[in-house]
């Protein structure tokens, strides 16, 4: 099972322990990994501003991932929705789909959509399977109660993303599960976390973010887990500023999936990169069984 791994561009500056962790655990699950080194932005930031930029730039990352003849794996629920969107764009408007392969062709590329987009959490579920992340989980958590996040971009356009069910979704869940941690139900659990409006309007961004955090709390998580480079920046550099600028101490902290997998399959810590998040998530340690 191999997959060209997109990571973007926050994840190398400011979320390294999510590369870290996500290589160990697939590592550990025979799945293999090809960077492409050529990769650019996916083009999200410039999809509100220059629509047709944007598709140019995750059309060429997708025309690079095709011509090594591999299908491709991303990390940020952004990034694979936009990747998703460009995808479907390019194959719906034959006009558009011209165009953006005309700009292509200088470089010797050429999108013709044969490959398959993937989300981590979709890789885990569908290629790898729940079962078989059970059999390689070897401490599993015990009385552990975590809030999965699944963020927007993986669930909605349904039709275009085609992720999971987007009024209940339930494979992120059953994969927290395959840890032995419970994942519980909470009422704000598809809100957006806020993160798009951050650098626009920080106060509704954290209030946005404040919301989420506090019902999951109140819910009776311990942490919360996400799969997502903006949504988990939200709910960790963002939830501390909030405690720091607003003076609340009800910190719920957030853990990426493949840290919480890496631990209950006895991963080093410090390869899963605990002590990369800004909210200290090492007490997550005591639920795990001896």
């Amino acid at each position: 099972m191999k997959f060209a791994l997109f990571l973007g561009c926050n994840i190398p500056a400011r979320l390294k322990q999510y590369e870290s962790s996500t290589r160990a655990v697939l590592g550990n699950l025979g799945v293999e990994l090809v960077d492409i080194k050529e990769f650019n932005c996916c083009g999200y930031p410039m999809r509100n501003i220059d629509f047709k930029t944007s598709i140019l730039a995750a059309a060429r990352n997708l025309a690079l991932a095709e011509k090594q003849g591999l299908n491709m794996i991303v990390l940020c629920m952004c990034g694979y929705g936009m990747l998703k969107k460009a995808d479907h764009a390019m194959k719906e408007e034959p006009s558009l789909r011209e165009v953006i392969n005309t700009t292509l062709k200088k470089e010797g590329l050429q999108f013709r959509g044969d490959l398959e987009i993937r989300h981590l959490l979709s890789v885990l579920y569908n290629e790898v399977s729940v079962e078989a992340i059970r059999q390689r989980v070897t401490r599993p958590f015990k009385d552990l109660k975590i809030a999965t996040h699944y963020g927007c971009h993986a669930l909605r356009p349904s039709e275009i993303v085609q992720f999971d069910d987007p009024v209940n979704p339930t494979l992120f869940d059953k994969l927290v599960e395959a840890t032995g941690a419970q994942s519980i139900y909470w009422q704000s659990r598809l809100d957006c976390c806020g993160a798009p409006l951050f650098g626009i309007n920080d106060n509704l961004s954290m209030d946005l973010a404040e919301k989420k955090l506090l019902d999951a709390k109140r819910s009776g998580a311990h942490y919360l887990c996400d799969a997502c480079t903006y949504c988990h920046l939200q709910f960790d550099t963002v939830q501390e500023m909030i405690s720091t600028k607003r003076g609340e101490n009800h910190l719920l902290p957030a853990i990426l999936y493949p840290q919480l997998l890496g631990l209950s399959m006895g991963i080093d810590e410090r390869i899963l990169g605990l002590e990369m998040n800004h909210i200290d998530i090492s007490g997550i340690k005591g639920f795990l069984s001896e």
